[in-house]
């Protein structure tokens, strides 16, 4: 029996009108927003991104030689750290739907690069490692559909990892996080960019934090699917780090 779709977050009006129209909206809000995507984010993280996503993919067990599928790759965030850890050249591969995201990317990171959604994954079964998604499982359509095909890439044994940004459990925590997500890095990209597709493309990945489906929902997607050793670290309240890993029978389920 197959599952239901299981969207990250309910239909955001303000954006699209309906699910058809969910995937074009985003792609364009991102594409329009590419340019200062990066900036952005640099100063959501006060810096210290780069060396937080490095030490979450060697801690998950990347190491060099090692073949990643890093979906969602936007500016190469991920996908530049992924590349220092594997060492050759074409071990890690960027996927993303936006073409100014990947022009943005190709401009400080040599990995190939592909045009394409989580949810219809353009390689064979069985042809990487690991997988990785950074802040990005918020702006998929249906999160069984994306976890499946996930698995399905993944060689026996191989691991997922998936960074997120999560509303903090107290109501200060979550009463800072509106603060400096809604209002704060907004404010300043408006301020410093002057272009408004920057600011849209905030207002709009704060509305998908604040409405996201919870840890424990996604936490049994992957394990619906037929991944094994789910598990779930939060750091700092906010960010979320859920991992699993493909049986390494050569069986999904």
């Amino acid at each position: 029996m197959s599952l239901q779709p299981l969207p990250p977050h309910p239909k955001l009006d303000r954006y699209y009108r309906s699910d058809e129209e969910r995937p074009g909206v985003v792609r364009d809000l991102f594409e329009e927003g590419a340019q200062y995507y990066e900036w952005i984010c640099r100063l959501m993280s006060f810096g210290t991104g780069e060396s937080y996503r490095r030490r979450t993919l060697s801690a998950a067990g990347l190491e060099a030689g090692m073949r990643i599928l890093d979906v969602a790759a936007g500016t190469g965030l991920v996908l530049r750290s992924a590349a220092d850890i594997t060492g050759r050249d074409g071990l890690a591969v960027g996927l993303d739907p936006s073409p100014g995201m990947l022009r943005e990317c190709a401009r400080a990171c040599a990995a190939p690069l592909l045009q394409g959604r989580g949810e219809q994954l353009p390689f064979a079964s069985e042809s990487f490692e690991m997988v990785s998604m950074g802040y990005a499982l918020r702006h998929v359509a249906d999160l069984r559909v994306l976890f499946s095909e996930f698995l399905r890439v993944l060689r026996p044994g191989g691991r997922v990892v998936v960074l997120e940004i999560t509303q903090p459990r107290s109501p200060a925590g979550r009463w800072m996080n509106r603060l400096y997500l809604r209002t704060v890095v907004p404010g300043l990209a408006r301020m410093v960019t002057g272009a408004p597709a920057a600011s849209r493309m905030m207002d709009y990945f704060w509305e998908t934090i604040e409405k996201c489906v919870t840890q424990d929902v996604i936490l049994t997607a992957l394990r619906e699917v037929g991944f094994a050793e789910v598990s779930l670290r939060t750091r700092a309240g906010v960010l979320s780090e859920y991992q699993a890993a493909r049986r390494d029978d050569g069986f999904a389920k």
